[in-house]
């Protein structure tokens, strides 16, 4: 396939209308996915209800995010007893670092906070009045892409491939949401074993990529591929047996469908909202602080840009986004760990705060309207290794935030030696030496519960004393 410039925004060689088409329908034939196109764009509302799934790539090191500890009481001297180093004082030659857990401060009206956070946490754990920590979840793995396809989905892979939809197109799938793209996945996996195209995810590599996409075909009508030609070819010409066939299995009418939807989309230029350069978008351009950066505004605040416009603008339901990467450090310094972390936990503060200060037209700000999901595939051992870094481990935790779960809360706990993943009472969240590990599908079971959706497909209950 021919390859498409993306380094002018302002004119980009679209070629054809059925290239920007394939972008979509494409999942179906090539990897891209199909979408449902209901609502015009000039009536654009936001659902009621909108999920966002935060990825942070390689396996995150929870004492420095949601899972921290006093290095007052797991001092050096003890790490041949308790297995546990925190590693805050290796933060000290970067200055953006406290070397103690963050205690954050009283936010009013909200109450004082019941948790704590690694010193890369920042400024997101101002937000503790919306949020849930689990702790010590057991992933069963110590496999990247097992421990990530897990998490996506809620059920363990088979091998390395992924079991089940993604909880995206789970939630996007029960709900049918009417809005143009109801699922946008950047930089993140998606899967759909059990609902019709409407449910798939738009997979983009990066903004230049999603604005190419949904942008209006230029006069060029050059085809990108034989499949596509064929398929176009296929329409109106008199039916055989083969082309039966294809459309038996959808795959004709599904194309001729996501044509007309794409158009729909294409002709009310939705790829401008997500043009940042635009004068237009100078507010969100000064908001996430990219007037420094250039397009295609690919950094970790650029796509927390990008997820706030699609929900704000009614343009989509759920958004999932890999927003941190580098954390796969079996070697070299904290401090790079660190990094890599608080630009993630930056953009996501500045999503969160937008969300909260934005009104939503069904009551309240988005983030009561809106379910985050924070999570990564496993964690790091609690020990730093020979070369200064640290490798995998089992025990995990994630952060939930938003609208129908409770608020400044902590659930589970991973062991005081080694930080192996505890047991919990799953009626209560009490811990409990005869209870059960948490494991990535009673999140999931948790997320689609908080939204009154169907979690039988997790075969497990949701951790009930989290829901609101």
């Amino acid at each position: 396939m021919k390859k498409t410039r993306q380094d002018d925004l302002s004119c980009p060689e679209r070629r054809t209308f059925l290239k920007a088409g394939a972008g979509f329908m494409g999942s179906l034939l090539l990897g891209g996915i199909p979408f449902k196109a209901v609502a015009q764009a000039t009536n654009l509302a936001a659902p009621d209800r909108c999920f966002v799934f935060v990825y942070f790539s390689g396996g995150w090191d929870q004492l420095l995010a949601f899972d921290p500890r006093d290095p007052a009481v797991f001092t050096a001297d003890r790490v041949s007893e308790t297995r546990i180093m925190p590693g805050y004082s290796l933060l000290s030659t970067d200055s953006r670092f406290q070397q103690v857990p963050i205690v954050p401060k009283e936010r009013a009206g909200a109450g004082p906070s019941t948790m704590t956070f690694g010193p890369a946490v920042g400024a997101l754990s101002d937000h503790y009045d919306l949020m849930t920590v689990v702790r010590g979840i057991n992933m069963s793995t110590l496999t990247h892409e097992v421990g990530y396809r897990y998490f996506l989905t809620g059920k363990m892979p088979i091998g390395s491939a992924a079991r089940g939809s993604s909880t995206a197109t789970e939630i996007v799938g029960q709900m049918k949401p009417t809005v143009p793209i109801p699922s946008i996945a950047q930089g993140v996996e998606s899967y759909n074993d059990r609902y019709g195209g409407y449910a798939n995810a738009l997979r983009v590599s990066g903004l230049a990529d999603l604005v190419l996409t949904l942008d209006p075909p230029t006069a060029a009508r050059q085809l990108d591929s034989e499949i596509e030609k064929s398929l176009i070819d296929l329409n109106g010409m008199p039916i055989t047996c083969e082309e039966q066939a294809l459309t038996a299995r959808g795959v004709g009418s599904a194309y001729e469908s996501s044509r007309g939807q794409m158009q729909s989309v294409m002709e009310n230029k939705l790829s401008d909202s997500f043009r940042f350069q635009l004068a237009a978008n100078q507010s969100v351009r000064d908001f996430y602080g990219l007037n420094g950066q250039s397009y295609p505004y690919n950094s970790a605040a650029g796509r927390a840009a990008m997820v706030a416009t699609a929900l704000k603008k009614g343009i989509s339901q759920c958004v999932s986004i890999n927003l941190a990467g580098g954390l796969d450090t079996h070697f070299g310094t904290q401090v790079t760990h660190a990094s890599n972390q608080r630009a993630g936990f930056d953009a996501l503060n500045l999503l969160v705060n937008d969300l909260r200060q934005t009104s939503h037209p069904g009551g309240g700000n988005f983030m009561d309207h809106t379910t985050i999901l924070v999570f990564s595939e496993f964690a790091r051992t609690p020990t730093i290794n020979a070369t200064g870094g640290r490798d995998h481990h089992l025990s995990n935790s994630c952060l939930l935030m938003g609208a129908g779960i409770k608020h400044n809360l902590v659930v589970g706990r991973s062991g005081d030696i080694g930080m192996s993943p505890g047991t919990v009472d799953l009626r209560t969240g009490a811990n409990d030496p005869n209870g059960s590990n948490i494991f990535p599908e009673h999140i999931i079971a948790t997320v689609l519960a908080s939204a009154k959706l169907d979690y039988s497909i997790t075969r497990v209950d949701p951790l009930r004393f989290i829901l609101a």
